[in-house]
């Protein structure tokens, strides 16, 4: 007898997201993986995203949740909001503007229970504001240790799959700091657990023009930060690190 699938949790926080999050839901219900809830954490939004969920919710597919915050706290609050409220063993990450491929959960989970890992993550592809893919791939490493991490940013949020049965619960609860979805995934890798890779490209990363993320400057001092305030590294070795983090995320966007 065939053994039942296991509930994914799917988190997704939502601020201001009203003109991608319809495509967002329709997305995630044409997953290959079926046995999936979809927790969207409305971070106090001021547009109509809101309602654009409740009139899918409408539409009579239960595995959708909703939660609105009376506060605007940010994406990691929001995140932590929806991991405590998942009923699934396996939590998964995804952006309201990114994009999964329609076997993503399938491939992803196969490839968890082969490495028999806690924590995996796949290649993904940059596209345009409109996620139009762009042809740059980041391909990523088979295996990724704490050590190795800390030169390179190459965990996409939106690809991660985690199996709370082995990580808990607490240890994935994201801290309140800029870049706080990396912050995670070293506090995973420091306690001992290792990140599989699996390098075929599952997702898109919707990157507009003024992302947040092509403010060069703000992520040197994001990553920085994160090497002396929370992983309290040593001033060189945070020197070393920052180096081969800044030279592998130039040659990621060329």
């Amino acid at each position: 007898m065939e053994k039942p699938q296991e509930l994914v949790s799917i988190i997704v926080p939502v601020y201001n997201a009203g003109s991608y999050i319809e495509e967002t839901i329709a997305m995630v219900q044409a997953q290959t993986y079926q046995n999936w809830e979809l927790i969207l954490v409305d971070d106090h939004s001021s547009d109509d995203g809101r309602e654009r969920i409740e009139k899918c919710i409408a539409a009579g597919d239960k595995r959708i949740r909703l939660i609105v915050r009376p506060a605007n706290k940010g994406a990691a609050d929001a995140r932590n909001t929806g991991i405590q409220n998942a009923g699934g063993r396996y939590i998964a990450f995804l952006d309201a503007d990114d994009i999964w491929m329609k076997d993503k959960l399938e491939r992803e989970l196969a490839f968890m229970k082969e490495k028999q890992a806690a924590f995996v993550f796949t290649a993904y592809e940059f596209g345009d504001e409109n996620a139009v893919r762009t042809g740059k791939v980041v391909h990523v490493p088979p295996v990724l240790t704490y050590f190795k991490a800390l030169s390179r940013t190459v965990i996409f949020t939106t690809t991660v799959l985690l199996d709370t049965d082995k990580t808990g619960r607490e240890l994935i609860q994201m801290p309140n700091v800029k870049s706080e979805d990396t912050a995670t995934w070293w506090k995973l890798l420091r306690n001992g657990f290792t990140a599989y890779g699996l390098d075929e490209v599952l997702a898109v990363y919707r990157r507009p023009v003024k992302s947040l993320s092509s403010n060069k400057l703000e992520a040197i001092r994001r990553i920085w930060n994160l090497y002396r305030r929370e992983e309290k590294l040593p001033f060189l070795y945070s020197c070393y690190n920052l180096f081969f983090w800044a030279v592998r995320a130039s040659l990621r966007r060329l």
